[in-house]
C-alpha cells in the first residue's frame, strides 16, 4: 500500500514576513507554502526569496511539509526563484500558472539544472480555465509532478464568476481537476477559503471539498488550520468502522470465505481499500503530530 502523507491543512506564508515565517514553526499545520508570488510586493521579491531558503535550510519545522512557490516562469523573478528553490531542502516547489506539461517540462528542467535532489517534488497550481481544459495532459506531464492544488480565486476571476456558497460556479473545474489528479495518482487540494471571518462557511467548505474527494484545503490564515484538520481527519466513527471492516474481512480471508459482512453491511475489496487507507492516514497524522 502507498505511504500515506497528510496534507489535510495546507497554510501559505508570505515569503516577505519573516515574523510569519517564523510563527508556521509552532502552528498545527500539515504543510506550509512559503510564497514568492502573490503575497509579495515587486519590491520585496528577492529578499523574499532569500528569507524562505532560509527558512526551508533551516530544518525548524519538524516533520511538517515544506513547499515553496516561485513565480510564474515568465516574470522577472521565476527562473531565480527555481534555481534557490532546486537546492533549498524544501520537499517541493509549487508552480503558478501551469497550463501544460510543456510548463512542467520547463520547471523540471530547471530544477535539474540548478541540482535540485530527485526527492524534490512539483506541485502544480491549476487555476486558469486552459489549465483545466488540460488537467489531463498536466497530470500525466512527469514523474516530478506530485499534487494539483485548485487556484479557485484565479479559475473564478478568469470564469468571469461569482464565489457562493456551494460554489456551483466551480464545481465542473474542480471535478475535472479531480479526475485528472486521481488517474494518475497525485494528490489534489482544494482553493483558498476568503473570508477569515467566516467559521461556519469555512467549515462548510472544507465539508463539500472532502465529499468531492480533495485530500485538503489551502488555507490563508492561521485560525483555519484546526478547523480543516478536524474536517478532513478521519472520525472516530469512521476509524471503528474500518477497523471492523479490515478485521472481518481478514477473518473471512483466513476461513476461505468469499463474502464478508460488517453490520449488516456487504463489503467488497474496494471498502477494504478505503478502509486501510482511512486508517493509515490516522496513523500518519498520530504520527507527524508527535514530530
Amino acid at each position: 500500500m502507498n505511504t500515506v502523507r497528510p496534507r489535510r491543512s495546507v497554510l501559505y506564508m508570505p515569503g516577505a514576513n519573516t515574523r510569519a515565517l517564523e510563527k508556521a514553526q509552532t502552528l498545527p499545520a500539515d504543510a506550509l507554502i512559503f510564497d514568492l508570488e502573490d503575497a509579495v510586493a515587486p519590491d520585496a521579491k528577492e529578499a523574499a526569496r532569500a528569507n524562505v531558503v532560509a527558512a526551508a535550510r533551516s530544518k525548524a519545522y519538524g516533520k511538517r511539509e515544506i513547499a515553496i512557490r516561485c513565480n510564474a516562469l515568465a516574470t522577472a523573478w521565476g527562473k531565480a526563484d527555481v534555481a534557490a528553490i532546486a537546492t533549498s531542502g524544501a520537499d517541493a516547489i509549487l508552480v503558478p500558472k501551469v497550463e501544460s506539461a510543456a510548463d512542467v517540462a520547463a520547471v523540471v528542467a530547471l530544477l535539474d539544472a540548478a541540482g535540485a535532489p530527485a526527492s524534490m517534488a512539483v506541485w502544480a497550481m491549476v487555476e486558469t480555465p486552459r489549465a483545466i481544459l488540460r488537467a489531463e495532459e498536466i497530470a500525466g506531464s512527469h514523474p516530478r509532478l506530485a499534487l494539483f492544488v485548485m487556484g479557485t480565486n484565479d479559475l473564478v476571476k478568469d470564469m468571469r464568476a461569482r464565489h457562493t456558497p456551494m460554489r456551483l460556479p466551480m464545481i465542473a473545474a474542480l471535478g475535472i481537476g479531480m479526475l485528472a489528479a486521481r488517474a494518475y495518482g497525485l494528490t489534489i487540494l482544494d482553493g483558498v477559503y476568503n473570508d477569515i471571518q467566516d467559521a461556519d462557511g469555512f467549515r462548510a467548505a472544507c465539508q463539500q471539498g472532502l465529499e468531492m474527494g480533495f485530500d485538503g484545503k489551502t488555507l490563508i490564515h492561521p485560525s483555519q488550520v484546526v478547523p480543516c484538520n478536524e474536517v478532513f481527519a478521519p472520525s472516530p466513527a469512521e476509524l471503528e468502522m474500518a477497523g471492523k471492516v479490515v478485521a472481518a474481512f481478514k477473518a473471512a480471508q483466513a476461513e476461505g470465505k468469499g463474502v464478508v459482512t460488517v453490520d449488516g453491511r456487504m463489503i467488497e475489496n474496494l471498502h477494504v481499500e478505503q478502509a486501510e487507507r482511512a486508517l493509515a492516514l490516522a496513523a500518519a497524522i498520530k504520527e507527524l503530530q508527535a514530530g
